[in-house]
């Protein structure tokens, strides 16, 4: 899917780790939403309340998935999933355009 239809988007972006990643929230009529962001080289660790998946839109980045030891390199066109009340860290090689969908 390369485009949404009748959504609504919050204005105010979401900024974390001091400007380095940002995202914007979309909103669905279903009641569901995901984030359009990006995130500049670097390494973060992100906190989940929900199920993610995470889509690669361009850019490169390693990964850190919860339990686990071995890092992933995911680029564009990759996705990957991360458990509800966990976490990740991705080490951000090359920018990254991603969106993020909250699953249920």
């Amino acid at each position: 899917m390369t485009s949404f239809n009748n959504v609504t988007i919050i204005k105010k972006a979401n900024v974390y780790f001091n400007g380095q990643v940002s995202s914007r929230t979309i909103q669905f009529s279903d009641g569901s939403e995901k984030t359009l962001g990006f995130m500049l080289p670097g390494e973060y660790k992100f906190n989940t309340d929900n199920k993610e998946l995470m889509e690669i839109l361009a850019g490169k980045l390693s990964l850190l998935l919860p339990d686990t030891d071995n890092w992933q390199t995911i680029q564009a066109g990759d996705s990957f999933e991360v458990p509800a009340n966990s976490h990740f860290i991705v080490n951000v090689i090359e920018n990254c355009d991603y969106c993020c969908s909250f699953l249920t």
